[in-house]
C-alpha cells in the first residue's frame, strides 16, 4: 500500500489520478511529479515499486507544502485577515460568499438552509 504525506493512494486508480488525492496536489502538480520522479503516468499505484514510490515521496517533501501544513497555513491566512479587520475578513466572519459573488439570491451553501423571518400566516379561511 502506498503511503504518501500521510494519505493512503487507492491502490486501483492510475498515479497521476491517486496524487491528487493528497491535498494541495492537482493534476498539473501530479504529471510534473511523475515527470520528476520519471514515472509511467498510466501505472497504477498497486505496481509501483517501493523504489518509485520513495522517489515520488521525496519530490513532495522537496517542492513545498502538502496536507498538514498547507491545510494549517491557509487557516493563519483567513485568521490573520479576520483579525486585521479587512473586508475579505469580516466577510469569512460572517459565513459570507469572500471573492464578491452575489448574495440576493445563491449563496446557499455559504450562508445554510433558509430561515423564516416571520412566524406562521393565518389562513384566510370562511367565516361562519
Amino acid at each position: 500500500m502506498a503511503r504518501i504525506a500521510g494519505v493512503d493512494l487507492p491502490q486501483g486508480k492510475r498515479t497521476e489520478f491517486a496524487l491528487t488525492y493528497i491535498y494541495g496536489i492537482g493534476r498539473t502538480k501530479a504529471l510534473d511529479i511523475l515527470a520528476k520522479a520519471r514515472v509511467e503516468t498510466g501505472i497504477k499505484v498497486k505496481d509501483l515499486s517501493e523504489d518509485e514510490v520513495a522517489k515520488i515521496r521525496r519530490i513532495i517533501q522537496d517542492e513545498g507544502q502538502v496536507e498538514g501544513d498547507l491545510r494549517k497555513n491557509v487557516a493563519m491566512d483567513i485568521k490573520r485577515l479576520m483579525d486585521i479587520g479587512s473586508y475579505r475578513g469580516l466577510r469569512h466572519r460572517r459565513s459570507l460568499p469572500v471573492r464578491g459573488q452575489r448574495t440576493h439570491t445563491n449563496a446557499r451553501t455559504k450562508k445554510g438552509p433558509r430561515r423564516a423571518i416571520a412566524g406562521k400566516k393565518k389562513s384566510a379561511g370562511k367565516k361562519g
